[in-house]
């Protein structure tokens, strides 16, 4: 990672269903950071794509991606760490959000395919439709060796996974104002 006094940035990725809004949110209450729902950031045409079952294109996610790295770099330009939550489901998106700043790790939180249809199942108000699911698993690649990042199982309860993401990305115990 960066040294101590650098922002950090976690980007808790993987496919709609997997957790990463409830590691992302419980990973930033733990560490003091300040947290974004990389969704929150799409432009409204892919929303209403997604809404309406129409999975996205490269050409649809790039500039959310951009917008994402353009959060991340204000937020670093401030000197304050943040977790943020994205699919962040190809290595050349992984890439891009990482180009240039040192300080992004990533953590995928893996789920089953059967946990993942029964947790789409059960959400209520979210647009993205679990007819959806997948194409993000045939997009999906998982992180390669040389990404800075770790693959954490959603398996557990909310409060075991939190432990094991803050001990897999050697984040236990660091409460930091930034």
């Amino acid at each position: 990672m960066t040294s101590p006094s650098a922002p950090q940035f976690v980007i808790v990725m993987g496919v709609s269903g997997s957790g990463k809004t409830t590691v992302a949110e419980g990973l930033a209450e733990h560490l003091g950071w300040t947290y974004v729902e990389g969704d929150d950031l799409h432009p409204a045409a892919n929303v209403e794509k997604m809404r309406n079952g129409i999975p996205l294109t490269d050409e649809d996610r790039w500039p959310w991606l951009r917008k994402i790295g353009e959060w991340i770099d204000e937020h670093e330009g401030e000197g304050k760490s943040a977790v943020i939550t994205c699919s962040a489901l190809k290595r050349t998106y992984r890439d891009l959000l990482r180009e240039g700043r040192p300080g992004v790790t990533f953590c995928h939180v893996d789920v089953s395919r059967e946990e993942l249809e029964r947790r789409l199942a059960e959400r209520k108000g979210h647009y993205m439709p679990a007819s959806l699911l997948q194409s993000q698993l045939d997009t999906l690649e998982e992180l390669s060796e040389d990404e800075p990042g770790v693959i954490v199982e959603s398996t557990g309860g909310q409060e075991a996974v939190l432990r094991e993401v803050l001990k897999a990305l050697n984040l236990h115990g660091e409460r930091s104002a930034t």
